[in-house]
């Protein structure tokens, strides 16, 4: 059964209200706890390095682009003339960053209000998370107000969601580190370089030698890139610091394969670091955890531990000395992440191939909430590096982390209708040949944090685009391609909204989901057009009803009616097609949850909506439906502008509909207002809100202040996690048939 997401508080007004005194202190308050703070810089206190990384931005904005709240909303406001000094006049403007499932890269839309591009989206997870400024698809800045810098990509910044999640990432106490230098040295004849970490309280004479680790960036990206992105500093000062890891060397490099005996001297000539295999260790991610995997496979005596991030290994050596291998080996570790991950196919090979050969190996599982990016790695180097020259317990997967389940192959391309739904919520997207010639083509849907959007990028897949995104939870998406900046329609997808015609749908199956699925046919109600003539707009107009299982136009007493309106922008047909209420309604009757009731869902966009609710609409329904017309038997509710109409109509005619609520809209202006005949003719006011994410949020928490002035007792039972969008609406709906109509 579908539960409605745990809300921040649940209160019932009227009668007794706050001091105004009390309750302005307890708003101001809440407002400093609240505040979001700026996106700070990612400078090492515990870790120093020696070498200046990546550009230095223009910090001469007085107010930060980016702010981050202590429960993970992003809040971005980035000054038009900024952008314009920056990169020119653009139409769009997108903050790009690892923000979508698995996190993938992903473009976020900001709106422009006055002189300011603005967004809010979240929350995220605890982490460190990287973006940039994106104007019209192709004009690229740094946010200058973030000191933070990439070195291999220079228009990044990178900013961290606090939580316990990340604080393996946070600095440690100044001086409580280790330390950062670069070590230039020669191979084939060019100058190289390396980032060493040495841990704290290395010393350069003594005894006994450090073991040493090599830790290599994948192709593509930069040595630098385990520190800007990886924050491997931060991750092996906090382990050495709770005495999780054995004092060791660590040697980051690119990893391109080309010079790692070069390297390997280098660092013996400059620090005190053992030699022989059982203290020398390597890791690596994507092409490099291949290499190390096959060198491990093929060279057995030098290295005794290896690890593989994402690596691309699919069969291991074509005559592996197994007995060598086991002998050496200590420690030959496997990492993935999930099916959007390439090394996840791989590794199911790879493990297959290690298994036949009866080479011994561990597997860390399946990381279910990463793909091959640096959130996912930074998880295998805080797993791995304990494990290094010392006896471990535990050699099983990491906690979370699941079992291979074969091969990932979606169908190939052209062979089916998208989007593809697979297991565990992966969903492959293709388009037609139809942009074969487009440069950028993108998915924008309601897969970011509560419900909000993000646009991901496809890839060429011959004369198509394609993309496999996830996981995702069970719930109701919808979705459109953005193709060098143009909504288009999948029309390989049946799925109709008539008032969005770009927009496709589908349904992840799940429990969290179930209220939002089809019933099995024959079991539901039905849904009926119901064509009226208006004297508002003068001409015919159109409503949907839905009547319950076995409804009875015959039966003795009438049912209630539950009048159910659209927001701006939309129409009669939204609440069926995008807001699932046949599907919710349906699953409450089934259920036992709900009074039997008809429910109208009528056409708002009218310049006078009570006229047209009360003169044209409302006597239609009762000339062709058995429905009550006792105010105590009828129920009125909208979202955002059909929130406010429901307002408007209790403002007008309190009393007329006993059971009021209104989705995401503010109560207005107090005047006239006859709160009595409110509170005396109204037996469930009802309010919902999104979060921070819904733009009508202060306008909203405004509104009860209102309501509490003037003694009006409602409901409001704390924000609903979600955006200004279906995802909120539809939990309301949820929420509130069952309350209609009854105690």
């Amino acid at each position: 059964m579908f539960l409605l997401p745990h809300h921040s508080s649940s209160r019932r007004r009227g009668g007794r209200r706050l001091p105004t005194a009390v309750a302005a202190g307890i708003m101001a308050i809440a407002a400093a706890m609240l505040a979001p703070l700026p996106a700070t810089g990612a400078a090492t206190a515990g870790t120093t390095t020696d070498t200046a990384a990546g550009t230095t931005a223009d910090t001469t904005a007085d107010a930060p682009w980016l702010t981050v709240s202590e429960d993970g909303f992003l809040s971005f406001s980035v000054p038009a003339a900024a952008v314009e000094a920056a990169v020119g006049q653009v139409s769009q403007l997108n903050v790009e960053g690892n923000f979508g499932p698995s996190f993938a890269w992903a473009d976020y839309g900001l709106t422009r209000r006055g002189d300011l591009w603005t967004g809010t989206i979240g929350p995220f997870k605890p982490g460190l998370y990287s973006y940039q400024i994106t104007g019209d698809d192709t004009k690229g800045l740094k946010d200058p107000t973030n000191s933070t810098t990439v070195a291999s990509k220079p228009l990044w910044s990178t900013f961290v969601v606090p939580g316990d999640a990340a604080r393996p990432l946070m600095d440690v106490p100044q001086g409580q580190g280790g330390k950062v230098e670069t070590l230039t040295y020669r191979t084939g004849g060019e100058e190289r370089s390396a980032r060493v970490w040495t841990p704290p309280g290395y010393a350069a004479k003594g005894p006994k030698g450090y073991p040493v680790l090599f830790l290599q960036s994948g192709d593509g990206w930069s040595a630098t890139d385990w520190l800007d992105l990886g924050r491997a500093g931060q991750i092996l000062d906090n382990l050495s610091l709770q005495r999780a890891v054995e004092p060791m060397v660590v040697v980051i490099s690119d990893g391109d394969g080309k010079d790692l005996r070069d390297l390997r001297n280098a660092v013996a000539a400059r620090y005190r670091v053992l030699r022989d295999p059982a203290h020398q260790a390597i890791a690596g991610v994507a092409e490099s955890g291949t290499r190390a995997v096959r060198a491990a496979l093929s060279r057995p005596d030098e290295f005794g531990y290896v690890g593989s991030f994402s690596g691309l290994l699919t069969d291991g050596a074509a005559r592996p000395d197994v007995n060598a291998i086991n002998r050496h080996l200590k420690l030959l570790r496997l990492y993935t992440g999930n099916v959007t991950d390439p090394a996840y196919n791989a590794t199911v090979r790879l493990t297959r191939a290690l298994d036949r050969a009866r080479i011994r190996y561990e597997f860390d599982g399946v990381n279910p909430d990463a793909g091959a990016n640096w959130n996912a790695w930074r998880e295998n180097l805080i797993d791995f590096a304990p494990r290094l020259f010392r006896k471990v317990a535990d050699h099983g997967p990491s906690a979370g982390h699941g079992r291979l389940k074969g091969e990932f192959n979606p169908p190939a391309p052209g062979t089916t209708p998208t989007p593809f739904v697979s297991r565990d919520g992966f969903v492959t997207f293709e388009t037609t040949a139809d942009f074969k010639d487009a440069q950028h083509v993108k998915v924008w849907a309601n897969w970011a944090p509560n419900g909000s959007w993000l646009r991901i990028p496809m890839t060429r897949a011959g004369d198509r685009w394609r993309l496999t995104v996830g996981p995702l939870d069970p719930w109701f998406y919808y979705y459109q391609w953005i193709v060098d900046g143009v909504a288009a329609k999948d029309v390989s997808n049946p799925t109709k909204i008539t008032t969005e015609p770009n927009w496709s749908s589908f349904l992840i199956a799940g429990a969290r989901s179930r209220l939002l699925s089809d019933v099995p046919a024959g079991r539901g109600g039905k849904i009926e057009s119901l064509t009226y003539r208006s004297n508002v707009v003068n001409q015919d107009r159109t409503a949907l009803v839905w009547t319950p299982p076995g409804y009875d136009p015959d039966r003795a007493q009438p049912y209630p009616v539950f009048y159910l309106q659209h927001g701006g922008g939309q129409s009669y047909t939204d609440w069926v097609e995008m807001g699932r209420a046949k599907q919710i309604l349906d699953h409450r009757f089934l259920d036992g949850d709900l009074v039997p009731m008809v429910v109208v869902m009528g056409n708002g966009n009218v310049p006078d909506f009570n006229k047209e609710l009360l003169e044209n609409l409302d006597p239609a329904v009762r000339a062709r439906y058995h429905v009550s017309d006792d105010p105590a038997r009828q129920a009125l509710a909208g979202l955002s502008m059909g929130g406010g109409q429901t307002f408007g109509m209790l403002k007008a005619h309190p009393g007329r509909f006993a059971y009021v609520a209104a989705f995401s809209a503010g109560f207005g202006s107090a005047a006239g207002v006859d709160a009595a005949a409110i509170n005396s003719g109204t037996k469930l006011l009802r309010l919902y809100v999104g979060d921070r994410t819904d733009f009508v949020n202060p306008s909203f928490m405004a509104s009860l202040a209102t309501l509490d002035s003037l003694g009006i007792r409602y409901e409001f039972d704390g924000v609903t996690p979600g955006p200004h969008g279906w995802d909120v609406w539809q939990k309301n709906l949820i929420d509130l048939a069952p309350r209609l109509f009854r105690r």
